[in-house]
């Protein structure tokens, strides 16, 4: 089945770094969804969200492509998502997708679960 593109919406994004968009490829093609991936929030862990990351389109906008990948994440969600960088690093123990801080993130030593600060100093939930 042909991927077709699809439009980001201005102001809602989230990075991928190279290493997160070839995963992502890697993980699709696996799953037999090329170039199609959904990343959700669950609640709960060591910080207040944590990244899901599945394979296909299972609903949402798009909120990241790159290098041959579509990301898509629920409306609900895209608020939370604005702004992170998703990374990837792998070697020969394995390998984990990754929040990286930026300002008013900050992640657990995990990497997968972060929070995000308002500029009051307040949780956002």
């Amino acid at each position: 089945m042909p991927v077709t593109s699809v439009a980001v919406p201005r102001g809602h994004s989230l990075r991928l770094t190279a290493a997160a968009a070839a995963e992502l490829c890697r993980q699709a093609a696996v799953a037999g969804t090329p170039g199609l991936m959904h990343i959700d929030l669950l609640v709960g862990g060591c910080e207040p969200w944590t990244i899901r990351l599945r394979p296909g389109h299972l609903a949402g906008t798009p909120i990241a492509r790159g290098d041959g990948i579509t990301l898509h994440a629920p409306a609900d969600q895209l608020d939370l998502l604005t702004g992170l960088q998703l990374d990837y690093r792998g070697d020969l123990s394995g390998g984990a997708f990754l929040v990286r801080p930026g300002a008013g993130v900050y992640t657990c030593a995990c990497g997968a679960a972060f929070r995000l600060e308002t500029s009051r100093g307040t949780t956002r939930q």
